[in-house]
């Protein structure tokens, strides 16, 4: 049996059942973590990610080992409320308060591969193709990229 918790000092612990697998702490989580009691951190996201949602950043790790998959900051002035994200298909919709700023822009939508934009290309592994829709890049083993020297 698999479990992640998040301890009251931030650090993130995925366990086997066993054995632990790996810690990751939490970047300034000590002033706001005892008083939020944990409620809405931890995020499970498509193929094996963990969004870890603080009022200054949502972070993204990789299940399997911990592996720091994406980043996300808060615009300057604003932060992020865990609380208040909820699941909408694919996506995990996040509010982010902000001061004068139009209600679309106080609500992010991420997935296991970071903030959903339009038109993104996500890690650069898609190419759009006339008729604007993306295709996989095939790598060509034979194509030059720099002279040998």
């Amino acid at each position: 049996m698999e479990a992640i918790t998040l301890w009251d000092d931030g650090m993130v612990t995925d366990t086997d059942g066993r054995s632990v697998r790996w810690h990751r702490a939490l970047p300034a989580a000590g002033d706001w973590l005892p008083a939020q009691g944990g409620t809405g951190v931890l995020r499970p996201l498509g193929r094996g990610i963990l969004a870890v949602v603080t009022p200054h950043r949502v972070s993204a790790y990789r299940i399997a080992d911990g592996d720091l998959r994406w980043v996300l900051p808060a615009r300057e002035g604003c932060a992020f409320e865990p609380t208040r994200a909820e699941h909408h298909g694919g996506a995990l919709l996040i509010a982010q308060p902000c001061p004068h700023a139009a209600w679309t822009a106080q609500l992010i939508a991420v997935d296991d591969l970071g903030r959903i934009t339009p038109h993104r290309r996500p890690l650069g592994n898609e190419v759009v193709q006339d008729g604007g829709r993306p295709r996989p890049e095939h790598l060509n083993p034979e194509k030059v990229v720099a002279r040998h020297r």
